[in-house]
């Protein structure tokens, strides 16, 4: 009998399909745009199962000529990483000889032959089989392959055909590949042009700042640019990207401008991805406080140092000046990624170059003696010609007048908000505890009283946790009587002891359990939500919104409210003028102490009538509404006959006097208050 199980043409033909299917699996990922690595590890391994190899290499092509190891498969059992220096030698001398023939090389094991450039060989026991990969432009790699040396001279030549129509397939990876850097490529010079545009249009070094970090930012493809200019000394952050107004008060721009003044002081760049070891002393303790509040991972701040003119750069004492006078910095932020890549630091790099001409030669502009003047004369200058002048000196002799008719004559001063009509006595219900609304027992409009059910709650734990409790207690109950009757059967002395111990401890467990059972039966009374006064439910269509929904303690539930009662204004007074009712109260409690501000109100159903009422009370707090943002609640009194048929939660319009004011300060107060909280505040 045969040692060899004989081939069967079932055989043959799985062996065709299965080379097929690698075959197309190679055809698909020549398509793909997986990294190069990925793609030869994976080209190299179907090349290895297809021709039943030993194993293989693929080497890549520097940009020195020379050829590094991309990937290999089995290269310790082909047997060339055991072999002598000299050996290994001709081996490296037998590849680059391959790269001469576009049609690819076989070589017998231990074979060697002498040329020009030296000896070259196969030191292995394997046949190898070398295929270059070229392009139209350039030799990109070689693939290499280590074959069984029995392998027959047809089959070997079927080999070699083979490995050269696989190779093929790679250099149109390589190719497609080739493509997509140059297009990318374009692409990025491109936005190199227009970066560069956008950034020298204006000569405003804060509009040329703001420009540097956003666009400077959609360039390096990073997390956030930041600009700061340098002042004196001092560096301050004038642009963060994605930003148009910051608060430069925040504790994030205070670190990040000691930050950039520390980096400029010892003019060189930070490139921090998280270690701090090799960071000048001043500046390591600034980037840990600045890294620990901004949470960014990487930080790169760089420098701006203005460029020497065509001027200087003969004149050694003012290029070692300029050196010395740095005008700002460029920050660069990574916040999820600190790895900082080759890429990343070309951008940097390119973005500095450009940024620093851009800024100087803003800054150089904006510095020109009086030049915010001579630049608002300019456009101005019109009004002063012949023609135009006696037009200019009425419309000025108008405007003065105005202006002091605006400060000098007084006008009453109201304050005006929003708010709604509710009852005096009015109580909102609370969800005792967590838990699900199982029932709602009444609906909107109907009358309650105190102590009346509203609403019932299921909690799940704590019925756990009472029948939980209830197994114990009757555990202990039954052990605690089986210990009573040991203890009867008993006639040893230190056996009672034992026994009347634990039945003690017994007594003790059960002592605690009733009164946590206690404290459990407790809590579940507090599952019925009760009216603490009588009234009415006003919360509307209060069934749908609540039942078999759940709930958190503490959560409004409903509202109930007594509509005989008397009624209140509830005005929400923005939280910005509370100040000016506050004064105002102050100010009427100095010359009446027993007196109350005058309010002006009107309901969303009478436009027409207007109603009076008196303050009582203005809340300590503020707190946040819907639409409104922060606002006081002002409570307002007033004489139910003026409204026989209130309704609750009615809109109401109120103006609360204050007193008497210039015409231009109760024309424009928001706008003064506007300038003093955003303009003078932080200024001075």
């Amino acid at each position: 009998m045969s040692a060899q199980q004989p081939i069967t043409q079932n055989m043959v033909e799985q062996t065709k399909q299965h080379i097929k299917e690698l075959v197309g699996e190679i055809t698909q990922l020549s398509r793909t745009d997986m990294p190069a690595e990925e793609f030869y590890a994976q080209f190299l391994q179907r090349i290895v199962e297809a021709i039943a190899a030993i194993g293989g290499v693929v080497w890549k092509m520097g940009d020195t000529g020379t050829l590094a190891l991309q990937c290999q498969i089995n290269l310790r059992e082909s047997g060339l990483t055991g072999v002598e220096k000299e050996k290994m030698a001709e081996h490296s001398r037998l590849l680059y000889k391959a790269l001469r023939h576009p049609e690819g090389l076989n070589v017998s094991p231990y074979s060697s032959s002498e040329e020009e450039g030296g000896v070259n060989g196969n030191p292995t026991g394997c046949i190898v089989i070398l295929q270059p990969l070229i392009t139209e432009v350039e030799t990109v790699g070689l693939v290499e392959i280590f074959q069984r040396p029995e392998v027959s001279g047809n089959t070997l030549a079927g080999y070699q055909r083979f490995l050269r129509q696989m190779s093929e397939l790679a250099v149109e990876f390589m190719r497609t590949q080739q493509l997509k850097s140059l297009a990318d490529r374009q692409l990025l010079w491109n936005r190199v042009e227009e970066f560069v545009k956008t950034i020298h249009e204006s000569l405003d070094p804060y509009q040329t700042a703001y420009t540097i970090a956003n666009e400077g930012r959609r360039l390096i493809e990073c997390d956030r640019v930041s600009v700061a200019i340098r002042r004196g000394s001092r560096c301050r952050v004038e642009a963060v990207s994605g930003q148009d107004l910051f608060d430069k008060r925040s504790n994030m721009i205070r670190l990040l401008n000691k930050l950039a003044t520390s980096v400029v002081s010892v003019e060189e760049p930070l490139w921090y991805t998280g270690d701090t070891t090799n960071l000048a002393p001043q500046v390591e303790k600034i980037v840990d406080e600045y890294v620990d509040e901004s949470h960014s991972k990487a930080v790169v701040v760089i420098p701006l140092i203005e460029p020497l003119r065509e001027e200087d750069k003969e004149d050694f004492k003012k290029r070692m000046d300029n050196k010395k006078k740095p005008i700002g910095a460029l920050i660069v932020e990574q916040i999820e990624n600190s790895a900082l890549q080759t890429t990343l630091r070309q951008r940097v790099d390119l973005v500095e170059k450009h940024a620093c001409v851009a800024l100087a030669n803003s800054l150089e502009h904006n510095n020109l003696f009086l030049m915010p003047l001579w630049r608002t004369i300019g456009r101005w200058s019109w009004v002063m010609k012949a023609r135009t002048l006696p037009k200019t000196i009425l419309v000025l002799i108008l405007l003065v007048s105005l202006l002091v008719g605006l400060f000098v004559f007084p006008y009453k001063f109201e304050v005006e908000s929003e708010g709604r009509l509710v009852p005096v006595e009015k109580a909102e219900i609370f969800a005792p505890m967590d838990g699900d609304i199982s029932t709602v027992d009444v609906i909107h409009g109907q009358t309650v009283t105190p102590g009346m059910r509203l609403a019932a709650l299921r909690n799940v734990d704590l019925e756990a946790q009472i029948t939980k409790l209830y197994g114990e207690i009757v555990r202990t109950q039954s052990e605690r009587s089986s210990k009573t009757a040991l203890l009867r059967q008993s006639n040893e002395k230190m056996e009672q002891s034992r026994l009347a111990g634990e039945i003690d401890e017994l007594n003790v467990a059960l002592q605690y359990q009733a009164e946590e059972m206690k404290i459990l039966r407790e809590k579940e009374r507090n599952l019925q939500v009760v009216s603490q006064i009588e009234g009415l439910v006003v919360t509307f269509d209060v069934k749908e919104k609540l039942e078999n929904r759940p709930v958190q303690r503490g959560q409004v539930l409903m509202e109930v409210a007594d509509p005989k009662g008397e009624w209140e204004v509830e005005l929400y007074m923005p939280e910005k003028r509370i100040g000016l009712v506050r004064e105002a109260q102050k100010a009427l409690a100095d010359q009446f102490p027993n007196g109350d501000l005058r309010v002006t109100f009107i309901l969303a159903s009478q436009p027409d009538q207007k109603l009076t009422g008196r303050i009582v009370e203005i809340h300590k707090t503020a707190e946040v509404r819907e639409e409104m943002g922060n606002t006081v609640l002002v409570r307002v009194a007033f004489d139910k006959s003026q409204v026989p048929n209130p309704n609750m939660g009615a809109s109401v319009t109120g103006k609360i006097y204050c007193g008497e004011r210039s015409i231009g300060y109760v024309w424009f107060y928001d706008l003064i208050a506007f300038i003093q909280q955003k303009v003078l505040f932080r200024w001075f």
